[in-house]
């Protein structure tokens, strides 16, 4: 008698994927010839200002759980104009069996592509553990408005696990790679005075647009725990940690009429 082969694991948590393509349409506008999701990613398309597509990603279903995987994939061809919100906030919440949740963008953009990524904050539940992974490339001449806003825990409790990398390359050379680690099981001192210093709220705005060559964004103080920092290339980066979502978001949006647009 044979024994029957093993059965192979069925991964646990849910796999999907939101595609999105957008190319100049030869009359001013903005055409987008892909346009899918799957399973809590669903697409909306979206009027968008002047020239530009815009497109909003709706969760159909709570996710990421733990196990989960999720990514957005955005490709702005040359000369297209993109916006991309999400409808509501993200919750990341605790799994049955503890595996980490994943979510991952990238985003692509062509010679002469704008792409406005705005997404509502994304709320680190109590119990979960989520690792998110932004990854921005840009061909010269690409202009990029992209906000993040992170908040650990609902109110009145503590957040999750949460770690993220954002990196962000232009014409093949890095504008900037940054990490972050906070909550329960986070290196010592996530939350001291060199890290969070007990904000529960942290977000940044990063601005790339040719128009820095030739004037360059100041450095400067926003308030006691907000700076804006040139990068080494056409492109500025505001981070802001604050007591809450609502003060972040008015802190960023003023730094985005500022610098963007």
């Amino acid at each position: 008698m044979t024994s029957a082969p093993p059965a192979t694991p069925v991964p646990a948590g849910v796999r999907a994927t939101a595609r999105i393509r957008a190319t100049a349409d030869g009359r001013g506008g903005t055409a987008l010839p892909l346009l899918t999701g799957e399973g809590p990613l669903a697409l909306r398309r979206t009027r968008g200002e002047g020239a530009e597509a815009g497109v909003m990603l709706v969760g159909a279903m709570s996710a990421p759980l733990g196990g989960d995987h999720l990514a957005v994939e955005a490709d702005v061809g040359a000369g297209a104009r993109l916006a991309l919100a999400t409808a509501a906030a993200t919750l990341a919440l605790p799994g049955r069996g503890g595996e980490p949740a994943r979510y991952d963008v990238r985003l692509t953009l062509e010679g002469d592509a704008a792409l406005r990524w705005l997404p509502e904050p994304l709320v680190s539940v109590r119990g979960s553990d989520l690792r998110v992974r932004t990854r921005a490339e840009l061909a010269p001449g690409a202009r990029l408005l992209l906000r993040e806003e992170q908040v650990l825990g609902r109110a009145g409790e503590p957040g999750g696990l949460l770690r993220s990398r954002f990196t962000v390359t232009r014409a093949g050379r890095p504008l900037l790679d940054q990490e972050l680690a906070c909550g329960p099981g986070a290196p010592a001192g996530w939350d001291g005075p060199a890290g969070l210093a007990g904000h529960r709220s942290l977000g940044q705005l990063i601005v790339v647009d040719p128009a820095f060559e030739k004037a360059p964004a100041a450095a400067a103080v926003l308030g006691e725990f907000a700076a804006v920092t040139p990068l080494a290339g056409p492109a500025v980066l505001v981070t802001a940690l604050t007591p809450d979502a609502l003060r972040l978001r008015e802190l960023l949006d003023a730094a985005r009429r500022t610098y963007g647009w």
